[in-house]
């Protein structure tokens, strides 16, 4: 973070989600370096008979993941993901999935997070893991 007096919450929404996770739906909710969590509409991100897209639960799970490592980075420096593998155990068909996200290993190197979807029973629905390489930000 560049602010010390801005919160992880205040930092991503600066930061932005990218446009994908825009058209998604995805909001932040909450946001730290020890978890983060997000939600995203089943409505829209759906295949064509009518259940939640697995790819739409990876890039929720992507997005809670790489904007977690890249504020446990800090200043200067750049989360980028370098795998990412994903468990579907159940089918949302409407409402809202909840992604929390918490980290398995924070190191200088290489960053290592769980995202747990959830739907609005609060039954798993997904369980995504993201490795993030941490790297030096690039200079203009």
């Amino acid at each position: 973070m560049t602010d010390t007096r801005m919160t992880g919450l205040e930092w991503a929404m600066q930061r932005g989600m990218g446009a994908l996770a825009e058209k998604m739906g995805i909001e932040f909710t909450e946001f730290s370096v020890e978890r983060s969590v997000a939600t995203m509409p089943v409505e829209g991100n759906t295949q064509p008979v009518g259940l939640l897209h697995g790819g739409a639960y990876v890039v929720l799970g992507e997005s809670l993941g790489s904007m977690s490592a890249n504020l446990a980075a800090g200043p200067g420096k750049l989360a980028v993901g370098v795998d990412i593998n994903a468990t579907h155990t159940r089918s949302a068909t409407s409402g809202i999935v909840t992604g929390v996200c918490t980290p398995i290993h924070l190191g200088r190197s290489v960053m290592v997070h769980e995202i747990v979807v959830s739907d609005d029973q609060g039954l798993r629905c997904s369980t995504i893991r993201i490795t993030n390489m941490i790297k030096a930000m690039p200079q203009d």
